[in-house]
């Protein structure tokens, strides 16, 4: 079981759906990056309306849908990963906003009971 506790980052990564890497959609390849570079966990959230540089409105409105809706990826972990992450992401997000901010893990546990694994050593 991956253990994180105490000081950490969040990342959060604002794009829009449409937005694709490699030919797959950004939000997809970002999440399994991620995954491989050995996060502890992402969540991509589906907004239902927002604007961003190019200040259009990209809404769920019946009378205009939009293809392209805002998108959020949010990261905890340590700053040991999410530094390590940052370049590769970079590189990905063409389009974007990424913030990143100081956490207080307070508690973090999978469902399965695996054998336990510290994070900060793996």
């Amino acid at each position: 079981m991956v253990k994180i506790s105490g000081p950490g980052k969040r990342l959060t990564i604002y794009i829009g759906e449409s937005d694709r890497y490699e030919g797959k959609p950004l939000y997809q390849a970002i999440v399994r990056t991620l995954k491989r570079e050995g996060l502890a966990g992402v969540t991509v959230l589906r907004g239902l309306e927002g604007f961003g540089a190019h200040s259009r409105i990209h809404s769920t409105q019946l009378l205009r849908l939009s293809s392209d809706l805002p998108i959020v990826i949010v990261v905890v972990d340590s700053e040991k990963y999410i530094s390590k992450a940052l370049p590769i992401l970079d590189n990905m997000v063409q389009e974007g906003l990424m913030t990143l901010e100081d956490v207080e893990v307070i508690k973090y546990r999978p469902r399965n009971h695996e054998p336990e694994n510290d994070h900060e050593n793996a």
